[in-house]
C-alpha cells in the first residue's frame, strides 16, 4: 500500500501578482477621492501584508511592498528538475504509445491515454519555461544519465514491453508505471524542498497529486 506523502509546508509569500493588484487598487481609490493615503509618514498607496503564523499583520508602503516581494529567480534545483522531468515524461510517453497496440484491457489503453494527455502538455511547459529562463534541456542526458532518474525503466524492461501483449503487456506496464510514477513524486518532493521559482513550485504540486491519484487507480486495477 502506498504511504501517504509528506511534501514540505507550501511557502505563503506576497507574490509579485497580488502586491501589484493592491497597489493598483488602492492607487485608483486614492484617485477618485483626490486624497492620497499616506503609509509610514510616506505618500501613496499602503498595503496590509499577512504577518507569519502568530504575528500581527502588517501595513507597507507601496515601496516597502515592492521590496517585500520575495526572488524566485530559479536556482539550480529548479533547472535540474525541469531537464530531467522532460526526459522523465518522455518515457512515459514512450510507454503509452505502445498501449494501443499491445494492451489487452481497454481500461489500460484508456489509462495510458489519459497519462499522454495529461504529459505532453507539461512537457511543453517545462520546455518553454527554460527557455523564457535562458535553459536548454540539453543538459538532462549531460548531467544525469537517464536511467540514474527515480523510477526510469530500463532499456532492458522497455524491450520487454515492446515485446509484450495481452495480458502480459497489462501487467507488465501498469508495475512499470507505478514505479515510474513513484519517481516522478520523489522528484518533486525533492523540488519544493531545494528549488525557489514559484513556476517550478506549482508545476511539481500538480505532479504530485496527479500522479500520486494515478498510482492509486492503477494498484486497484
Amino acid at each position: 500500500m502506498l504511504k501517504p506523502l509528506t511534501t514540505p509546508r507550501a511557502r505563503i509569500p506576497i507574490t509579485a501578482a497580488a502586491v501589484v493588484a493592491a497597489v493598483l487598487a488602492l492607487a485608483a481609490c486614492d484617485a477618485g477621492s483626490g486624497a492620497p493615503a499616506e503609509a509610514g509618514g510616506s505618500k501613496g498607496p499602503s498595503v496590509v501584508a499577512p504577518g507569519k503564523p502568530g504575528e500581527p499583520a502588517r501595513t507597507l508602503s507601496a515601496e516597502e511592498a515592492t521590496k517585500a516581494v520575495p526572488d524566485d529567480s530559479p536556482n539550480a534545483a529548479d533547472f535540474r528538475y525541469a531537464r530531467m522531468m522532460i526526459k522523465h515524461h518522455e518515457q512515459a510517453l514512450e510507454m503509452t504509445s505502445l498501449a494501443a497496440d499491445r494492451a489487452g484491457s481497454p481500461r489500460i489503453e484508456r489509462l495510458a491515454g489519459r497519462i499522454a494527455a495529461a504529459q505532453g502538455p507539461e512537457v511543453g511547459a517545462m520546455r518553454a519555461w527554460l527557455k523564457t529562463h535562458g535553459g536548454d534541456d540539453g543538459g538532462a542526458t549531460h548531467e544525469h544519465d537517464h536511467t540514474s532518474m527515480p523510477g526510469m525503466a530500463t532499456d532492458a524492461q522497455l524491450d520487454q514491453l515492446r515485446g509484450a501483449a495481452g495480458t502480459a503487456f497489462d501487467e507488465l506496464f501498469l508495475r512499470l508505471m507505478i514505479t515510474h510514477h513513484q519517481g516522478a513524486v520523489t522528484m518533486a518532493v525533492e523540488v519544493l524542498a531545494e528549488g525557489d521559482n514559484v513556476a517550478v513550485e506549482e508545476m511539481a504540486t500538480d505532479v504530485i497529486a496527479q500522479q500520486t491519484s494515478e498510482i492509486d487507480r492503477m494498484r486497484a486495477m
